[in-house]
């Protein structure tokens, strides 16, 4: 806001008196009272021009404090801004870093459930062979169940005890005999030691 203020009256062209060329006469009243009013013209002009020129300070003091308060206020909101901004950026690194965190646990989840995957493929292999293993086994046994059905059946059961029996017996009968033997050799042998020791008693006796 620029005013220029400018007088519409000139003291000086007041003030100075018109140059005669003859001789220097004593002015009149009336020329007096003209120049009077003029000077009381002029004063009132300057004194307008003062008051104009005072509240065109005032005025430009008003704007000055106005922008002065605005420029502060805008500091402020800057302050508050640029302290947001920093706030809202260590948000953004500690979510960045949270979602960074995320991320590696779902991939040591997922690693995790691959190996369990992996394991759960190995012990179904395993539960499968061992009960292809078992079923084998069934096999066999349920294959030697039907033989030993056939050579035990109900109807040769006595039979086969009887045989089994007089198997028994025959062992026994057996083994009694060489136990028999063995003794018959044992008395030979002690009747044999008893002999060679009694000749050699004989021959060393004077």
């Amino acid at each position: 806001m620029s005013v220029i203020l400018e007088s519409s009256f000139n003291i000086e062209d007041i003030i100075k008196t018109p140059k005669s060329p003859v001789r220097r006469t004593e002015p009149k009243p009336t020329e007096l009272l003209i120049k009077l009013r003029k000077l009381q013209q002029a004063k009132k002009s300057l004194e307008d021009e003062v008051k104009e020129t005072m509240i065109f300070r005032c005025a430009r003091k008003e704007e000055e404090d106005t922008l002065t308060a605005e420029a502060l206020q805008l500091e402020g909101t800057l302050h508050e801004k640029e302290e947001l901004n920093r706030s809202l950026q260590l948000k953004c690194e500690d979510i960045q870093l949270e979602a960074q965190r995320q991320l590696e646990q779902i991939h040591q989840k997922e690693e995790l459930v691959k190996q369990y995957c992996f394991q759960i493929q190995e012990t179904k292999l395993k539960h499968r062979k061992i009960r292809m293993k078992f079923e084998n086994q069934l096999q066999q046994l349920m294959e030697q169940h039907k033989n030993l059905s056939c050579c035990f059946s109900p109807q040769r059961l006595p039979a086969e005890i009887q045989s089994a029996e007089y198997t028994t017996e025959q062992l026994l009968k057996a083994e009694q005999q060489k136990l028999e033997q063995l003794t018959k050799l044992q008395d030979g042998l002690s009747h044999t030691q008893n002999a060679e020791m009694h000749m050699d008693t004989c021959e060393k006796a004077p």
